[in-house]
């Protein structure tokens, strides 16, 4: 089990790093790359369910921050979960636009036998935390966050799929998350 201070250093560090990207530091990049972008590339596969299309919006997303890391404040927000909205509505942005187009072609794409950056990351520690805590929360909130993050689906698609209003959508969001973070900082 990690010390608290451990995960405390966890979250300054990519806040760290994203204050160096702004200042226009390439090796600070490139650690953001080297510590996110497995974690990163497991949202956006869930979201667009292909592995060209999965790194093209991981690719999106790390060209947005490199744009974009002035804007990022870390008094305001988690850095990972910054990072983990940017590359989700990358995905999102992808997989409408690809629902939308009708392929030309239906050449199969060629089989990546190396293991993606979701199956190492399916085997790491903190997946497993993850896990378990998911595990503590009612089924139907437990869906409800995959929906939303896994799936992408958007508030207003939540609701309309269940058929609640909106604000109860948000509000069981919100209240799942906290319940993740509780549990995951009691795993620590």
């Amino acid at each position: 089990m990690d010390h608290p201070a451990a995960r405390e250093d966890s979250k300054a560090l990519p806040a760290m790093l994203i204050a160096a990207i702004a200042a226009g530091d390439d090796a600070a990049f490139r650690q953001v790359y080297d510590l996110r972008a497995g974690r990163l590339y497991g949202i956006a596969l869930r979201i667009t369910r292909q592995g060209p299309l999965a790194a093209d919006a991981v690719q999106d997303a790390f060209l947005e921050l490199w744009r974009n890391a002035g804007r990022f404040d870390a008094r305001r927000g988690d850095p990972d979960v910054w990072l983990a909205s940017l590359v989700r509505y990358r995905a999102l942005d992808i997989a409408r636009r690809l629902h939308r187009e009708v392929p030309s072609d239906d050449l199969p794409e060629p089989v990546d036998t190396d293991p993606d950056p979701l199956e190492r990351m399916v085997t790491s520690s903190d997946t497993a935390a993850l896990r378990e805590c998911l595990d503590t929360l009612k089924p139907d909130r437990r869906t409800l966050l995959s929906l939303a993050f896994l799936d992408g689906l958007s508030h207003s698609e939540l609701a309309a799929r269940l058929h609640v209003p909106i604000g109860s959508v948000k509000t069981w969001i919100r209240r799942g998350l906290h319940s993740l973070r509780v549990c995951l900082e009691g795993e620590a």
